[in-house]
């Protein structure tokens, strides 16, 4: 009898103990997506469980998914990226330009690309080698980023909007395989390497360790620098990508796309269970965090509801998720 209240009580600590770590932050993120569908089934009736509708839904949240994948890395190794909405931006209008788009006539539309993500990675390591072997404070850094990306361009673009001209590019990015937008199956390729990246491989413990304490990272032999400026690369990767996903999207490159973006990406990551101090991440969490917010704007648009209620709504979560963080954050860290 003694043996088998033991064991009781052993599992129940086992159940305690999940529910307490990132399974249970996990569920109760599952938990909240499913309430904001039930309220959006509820107040928008048939429009909001229209496939049309749905796939609207997956669209928005694909961009932002794939920067909030990257900013994951950043926030989990303790740094910060305000950068990536304007680096986002200055990738669209370099690869929009005349001289891009003309070499992808003549030669094949992924030159435009290419070109969005080299300049993403490009801005990235900047960032990367001005934090790591800079010793900037990533906050300021990122910012002078976010000014300078931003500024270049509108100096590229005269402030203009360039249209994709290059129609095989525009053709592929209306693929919808198995029904299902080829925005979305990229977000879920990003989003399954990412959580590759960062639970199976090194690199992802590495990351989690400098997050955790980067002076015994570099006293265990951690190339702390080297590896904050593969993490910031890694950001303007993302950044890169999410480019070109915004060209399929809307078919222009402008110096105002991704403004705010990042803000929106940081606010995905910490309400997905990402700590902001660093040392521990989730890529799950980060991909229910982006479906949290993105079917929460389509919820309020669907009702009508003006943009100040929705910032509201969306500062009281990401307030809510801090707290909660702070609440849990000495207990076993998960990633």
């Amino acid at each position: 009898m003694s043996e088998q209240v033991t064991t009781a009580s052993r599992e129940k600590g086992r159940i305690r103990s999940m529910l307490s770590g990132a399974g249970g932050h996990s569920l109760g993120l599952i938990v909240a997506l499913v309430l904001l569908c039930i309220v959006g089934a509820i107040t928008g009736g048939e429009r909001f469980v229209d496939i049309g509708n749905l796939m609207t839904v997956l669209r928005l949240a694909a961009v932002f998914g794939v920067l909030a994948v990257g900013m994951t890395f950043v926030i989990t190794s303790g740094g910060i990226d305000l950068s990536v909405g304007s680096v986002m931006g200055l990738a669209t209008v370099w690869a929009t330009t005349w001289a891009t788009q003309n070499m992808a006539g003549n030669v094949h539309w992924l030159v435009i690309a290419v070109t969005a993500i080299v300049v993403g990675t490009a801005a990235g390591l900047v960032n990367g080698v001005i934090v790591a072997y800079g010793k900037v404070v990533p906050f300021i850094a990122t910012l002078a980023m976010l000014a300078g990306a931003r500024g270049l361009a509108e100096l590229i673009s005269n402030r203009q909007t360039q249209r994709v001209t290059v129609t095989e590019f525009s053709d592929f990015f209306r693929l919808d395989p198995l029904g299902v937008p080829i925005l979305v199956w990229i977000f879920a390729v990003v989003a399954v390497a990412g959580w590759f990246l960062l639970n199976r491989t090194t690199f992802g413990r590495r990351t989690v360790a400098i997050g955790g304490n980067a002076e015994a990272s570099r006293l265990a032999g951690i190339k702390v620098r080297r590896h904050m400026l593969y993490i910031y690369g890694l950001a303007g990767l993302t950044a890169g990508i999410a480019a070109v996903m915004m060209l399929g999207r809307t078919g222009a490159g402008t110096s105002t796309h991704g403004m705010l973006y990042e803000l929106e990406a940081i606010a995905m990551v910490v309400v997905g269970g990402t700590l902001l101090a660093g040392g521990r991440g989730t890529i799950f969490g980060t991909v229910l965090g982006v479906l949290i917010f993105t079917v929460l704007t389509n919820i309020f648009t669907l009702n009508n509801m003006s943009t100040s209620a929705q910032l509201v709504a969306k500062g009281a979560i990401i307030v809510v998720a801090v707290l909660l963080q702070q609440r849990f954050a000495g207990r076993p860290r998960s990633t």
